[in-house]
């Protein structure tokens, strides 16, 4: 039997990801934790609800507002749609995207017009975007930096997703001496390199270990939003990868706990909270822990997949329930936002 070539076999798995993430439910059972926290209202604000201030700075980059398009497809003619769509978004309203793995356009660079996306978002932060463990499947320096360049991006994601490839059928599960490699790749690389988890979250202790090998920002993902075990689990080709999937489908460290953790021993790494973020009032919540960014996928790939039309109602909503946050706890700003303790923990 004739076995596919690497980039048919990865760009059936994006197909793959895309149909079940849009069509399946592959939520976490676990929450993200943000329920945990109320605002405390103001009932005189002392402001104009017009010049709430959610603009902000993230890597040297100037945002409208603290979102992240986070990271999510590529590799298909439908993700090439997508991804288009969403950055013409980000571009419309100030905000970062990131693309999803670039891995497939490696392998095959006639895929790399699917994540090409700066011709229609000049001025965002954009994120390019590679699995960290490639790096023992000899992937190196050169890889990383002909995505960066494909992309014109302003950043390199590195993604952490061990749990995944444990589920994956023939997944790439050789992690060992991985830290030292990235510690390589930060110093060898022109752009910043940020560390992001898939969906499981990082912890207190490799938070540290990832700031130690140099990594220039961390976007925990924790657990609480999609489940990519669960959605492993839906495409195993037999029991066992299936069983596998299930059985661990709802685990990780809620995200809230992440925010929380890693701000405690490092307060001023640039950080990206995303994991199970639904609504502009956990977004609000998360930024008050001490996030610099929101990061969102499912809802921004769902309204995607739809319309262009469906991108800006999602995001003018999102904003104005930010908005409404900031005023209604009677916050000028970000900074305000974080700095007020008007975020308490519910007993």
């Amino acid at each position: 039997m004739t076995q596919s070539p690497p980039s048919a076999e990865t760009q059936g798995r994006k197909a793959d990801h895309l149909r079940i993430c849009l069509e399946q439910n592959v939520q976490s059972q676990l929450t993200n934790g943000l329920e945990r926290y109320r605002f405390t209202h103001c009932c005189l604000p002392e402001l104009d609800r017009d010049q709430i201030d959610l603009s902000t700075t993230f890597l040297g980059k100037a945002l409208a507002a603290p979102l992240l398009i986070s990271s999510m497809t590529g590799g298909t003619e439908q993700a090439r749609l997508i991804n288009q769509r969403l950055a013409q978004t980000a571009q419309r309203y100030g905000l970062a995207m990131g693309v999803g793995s670039q891995r497939v356009a490696v392998e095959n660079p006639d895929l790399s017009p699917t994540f090409a996306v700066r011709s229609c978002a000049p001025d965002i932060l954009l994120l390019a975007n590679l699995g960290a463990v490639q790096l023992n499947y000899r992937y190196g320096q050169a890889q990383c930096q002909r995505i960066v360049d494909w992309l014109e991006a302003d950043a390199l994601i590195l993604h952490l997703n061990p749990l995944q490839e444990c589920v994956q059928a023939s997944g790439d599960t050789q992690f060992k001496g991985l830290l030292q490699k990235i510690e390589q790749l930060c110093r060898a690389l022109p752009v910043p390199v940020i560390a992001k988890e898939v969906g499981n979250g990082i912890s207190a202790s490799m938070a540290q270990r990832l700031i130690d090998a140099g990594i220039s920002a961390l976007d925990v993902a924790g657990a609480g939003g999609t489940s990519w075990a669960r959605v492993e689990s839906e495409r195993a080709p037999d029991e066992k990868q299936r069983r596998l999937g299930n059985t661990f489908a709802d685990w990780g460290i809620p995200t809230a706990d992440c925010i929380t953790e890693v701000r405690a021993i490092a307060p001023h790494i640039p950080l990206i909270a995303s994991g199970g973020l639904r609504d502009g009032l956990e977004i609000a919540k998360t930024l008050a822990l001490g996030a610099d960014l929101a990061g969102l996928a499912m809802p921004f790939l769902r309204a995607a997949s739809e319309s262009e039309a469906a991108l800006a109602a999602l995001t003018d909503v999102l904003i104005a329930e930010m908005v409404t946050v900031l005023f209604c706890t009677g916050t000028a700003n970000l900074r305000e936002l974080r700095d007020s303790q008007v975020l308490q923990r519910i007993p």
